[in-house]
């Protein structure tokens, strides 16, 4: 004798049955209504005041400093301290310097950047995939310390220098360019030239290996597929390593100020003279603005170029 099947009793149309995620239904819901009844700019506030109180307000203060009548000179009104300043011969001094030591230390790094993330990505070696992480752990060193390592190989009492005379007796060490233009720019690079590869190396690593293939089936020469296949695919990402690195050689200071370099000055530089130093600050803020205009007009144009180059 089997057992007679059981017959679920019929449930009202209005009954839902009860499960242990029905609390936390009933929460989701209840707060999805509470966020629908809020208007959505009023999401937008907290952000807002924040970056306001933070950035915006300090901002306003530097350029109203910079305008302010009575820091004309000579009955100057509002920019008579942008003709002071403009006139003077540190500032343009200031202005070439920075923009020749971004110019070439963008280009050191797009060079040296690409040559590196070539051999990384396509030259099979042991420990690529270790050399790939540590530039992700590089890209977060501050920038003083690759200065502070450069300063004891090639220092005045550095371990070059040290070797030197050392060996030779000499009273000095024949290395002295990092307190030079020179030891800047090769500080500049050494440092930047990983913010140039990482974004290589994310476009090598989506290039399809089957275009290198036919093209080296084809008898095309390494130079040639470079040229042809890589480049063309590396071109986004270089504009968008190497716009960064140019905007950020533009505002470096540690670098400058930890090489001891004192014939160099830069606009960041100038900025700490005539504030710290001089207490010049109504010419402090006007370099400043400048120092952030052109940054700004960089960046500007990065993001025009990248549109249309479709990065």
């Amino acid at each position: 004798m089997t057992d007679a099947p059981q017959v679920a009793a019929p449930r009202s149309p209005g009954h839902t049955a009860a499960t242990p995620d029905t609390p936390r239904r009933a929460r989701a819901a209840a707060a999805g209504a509470g966020a629908r009844g809020v208007p959505g700019w009023l999401w937008a506030v907290p952000p807002v005041a924040v970056l306001a109180l933070v950035f915006l307000y300090p901002l306003a203060l530097v350029v109203q400093q910079s305008l302010t009548p009575e820091n004309g000179v000579n009955g100057g009104g509002a920019f008579g301290a942008y003709a002071s300043v403009f006139r003077s011969h540190a500032f343009r001094g200031a202005l070439g310097t920075t923009v020749w030591l971004a110019a070439g230390a963008t280009a050191g790094c797009l060079v040296l950047g690409f040559a590196l993330a070539l051999i990384i990505a396509f030259v099979p070696f042991p420990g690529a995939r270790a050399v790939a992480k540590f530039i992700d752990v590089f890209l977060s060193f501050p920038s003083f310390l690759i200065t502070l390592a450069l300063l004891f190989i090639y220092g005045t009492v550095g371990m070059a220098n040290g070797l030197w005379t050392g060996v030779t007796g000499a009273v000095d060490g024949p290395f002295h360019f990092l307190t030079t233009p020179w030891g800047v720019l090769l500080a500049e690079i050494t440092y930047f030239t990983p913010f140039v590869m990482r974004p290589l190396l994310a476009a090598f690593s989506q290039l399809e290996t089957a275009q290198l293939e036919v093209a080296s089936s084809l008898g095309a020469k390494p130079a040639r597929i470079i040229r042809r296949v890589i480049l063309p695919e590396a071109l986004p990402a270089l504009a968008a390593g190497g716009s960064l690195v140019l905007v950020m050689c533009l505002n470096e200071f540690g670098i400058v100020l930890f090489t001891g370099a004192k014939d160099v000055t830069t606009l960041p530089m100038l900025v700490y003279g005539k504030a710290i130093l001089e207490s010049d600050y109504p010419a402090a803020c006007v370099v400043a603005v400048v120092n952030i205009s052109m940054s700004l007009g960089l960046f500007g144009l990065y993001r025009v170029v990248s549109k249309r180059a479709g990065a």
